[in-house]
């Protein structure tokens, strides 16, 4: 078995659906003509093969400016070499504004793989708000899926918020159910998260585990 980092797990995403926009460096003035020609804010993501949990170590930090991106992956930098990483990047990457949800595969031993979807974001596995089907899924089994969030107001629109494109959403969904059909190494994939809005969306952070 293989864990992909983020920025490998991206990459054999890319082949099918939207991906934020980002450079891997280690260098600061690279980040920094990211940055200024992608706009601020942007993300900053300390990337190792020994850091995958990143939110849990504060490895992940939002910048609004340049002095902001200075300090922020001098940080990073600082805390891979506490943490004794042997290896780091720092991901630079667009911001995306939107719902947070989650998408993944798993391949079951008994069903093959099997698509979940569900509200998402770092308290995922606190509310399990999460509906699954086998791929590869129709439309009508994406649309059943939506119906069955019970936070799915969040999608359709909620206190003045606007409804994100729910037929965008069933698109990557049925995207996403049948990329075993090409990947069948894949064993787990977790998008998390995809964020939606009423336009567009875009795979902001993944990770997965490859069958060598």
């Amino acid at each position: 078995m293989k864990i992909l980092t983020e920025p490998e797990a991206e990459q054999l995403l890319s082949e099918y659906l939207p991906i934020a926009k980002s450079i891997l460096t280690k260098k600061i003035e690279e980040a920094k003509t990211f940055a200024k020609k992608t706009k601020y804010p942007v993300m900053l993501k300390l990337i190792s093969p020994e850091a995958l949990h990143k939110t849990e170590f504060r490895g992940v930090r939002k910048v609004d400016d340049p002095e902001d991106l200075k300090r922020e992956f001098q940080e990073l930098s600082t805390l891979a070499k506490k943490k004794r990483f042997r290896s780091h990047q720092i991901l630079v990457q667009e911001f995306m504004q939107g719902r947070e949800i989650i998408i993944g595969l798993k391949k079951d031993p008994t069903f093959g793989h099997v698509i979940l979807f569900g509200i998402g974001g770092i308290f995922v596995e606190a509310i399990k708000d999460v509906s699954f089907r086998v791929c590869p899924i129709t439309t009508k089994d994406a649309e059943e899926m939506i119906e069955e969030l019970k936070a799915k107001k969040v999608l359709f629109g909620f206190r003045g918020m606007k409804p994100v494109n729910i037929n965008f959403l069933k698109k990557i969904l049925i995207t996403t159910s049948k990329i075993p059909e090409t990947h069948p190494e894949i064993q787990e994939l977790d998008i998390n998260p995809f964020i939606i809005n009423e336009k567009t969306g875009k795979v902001v952070d993944a990770r997965a585990v490859i069958q060598r």
